[in-house]
């Protein structure tokens, strides 16, 4: 495998098609100029967050610090990152549909004195 360097992950596009599949500019999430922060720097975050490249300047090192929320984001990449690691990131929301419910009757609704569950299927 060929050695990870600065240039070589700043000429790749930035893509997460998974969470953005028709794109950052596409989804409404972000502007303009943090969708191509993204697209243009994304890789070479990624990589210095996740150690697989060491940093080389101050740079680096304030990019790294701000996407682990060492201190607050400062350029637009930082920015960008941050929130889109917000995004990425944000529970997910459970359906109301397709999913079984119990519901637990009391007394006063069945005119018994015991409770008793009712399971209700969709």
């Amino acid at each position: 495998m060929a050695k990870l360097t600065k240039e070589s992950l700043l000429k790749r596009a930035f893509l997460d098609p998974k969470n953005y599949p028709y794109g950052f500019s596409r989804s409404g999430d972000f502007s303009i100029g943090e969708s191509q922060a993204l697209s243009r720097y994304g890789t070479l975050v990624a990589a210095l967050v996740d150690g697989q490249i060491e940093p080389e300047d101050e740079e680096d090192h304030a990019l790294i610090a701000a996407a682990r929320g060492d201190k607050a984001p400062s350029t637009v990449i930082e920015k960008a990152w941050c929130k889109y690691q917000k995004r990425i990131n944000r529970p997910k929301l459970g359906s109301i549909y397709g999913s079984k419910s119990r519901v637990v009757a009391d007394s006063d609704d069945m005119g018994e004195d015991t409770d008793m569950e009712i399971e209700l299927d969709d």
